[in-house]
């Protein structure tokens, strides 16, 4: 069992008489390990990006809520009135009459 192991380390099956099958191995396997490792990065870069998405979206989330709310507060009546104030228009006195039509159709 010794043996077997210091004859791997030193090499010895690399340059036996069966060698370009262990060389045909080697290469295989170092090209599976390149894949690998080349697969492993591909997916760490995704994921980054995939959090840093995240990120913006819930920026721009936070955003649309505050100026919707902003825009809430625009729309107000009393918001409106001291807008409209500020230009030297008024409310007006009479209240808004409501029309009514009368459909000619049978």
């Amino acid at each position: 069992m010794k043996k077997g192991i210091v004859s791997i380390l030193k090499g010895k099956f690399l340059v036996s008489g069966d060698a370009p099958k262990n060389w045909l191995f080697l290469v295989f396997a170092s090209f599976l390990a390149t894949v690998m490792i080349s697969s492993s990065h591909s997916a760490d870069r995704k994921v980054h990006q995939l959090a840093s998405l995240n990120e913006e979206v819930k920026e721009l989330r936070s955003q649309f809520v505050e100026m919707r709310s902003d825009v809430q507060k625009l729309k107000l009546e009393s918001t409106v009135r001291l807008t409209v104030a500020e230009k030297g228009l008024l409310p007006s006195e009479t209240p808004p009459k409501k029309i009514k039509v009368k459909s000619t159709l049978p």
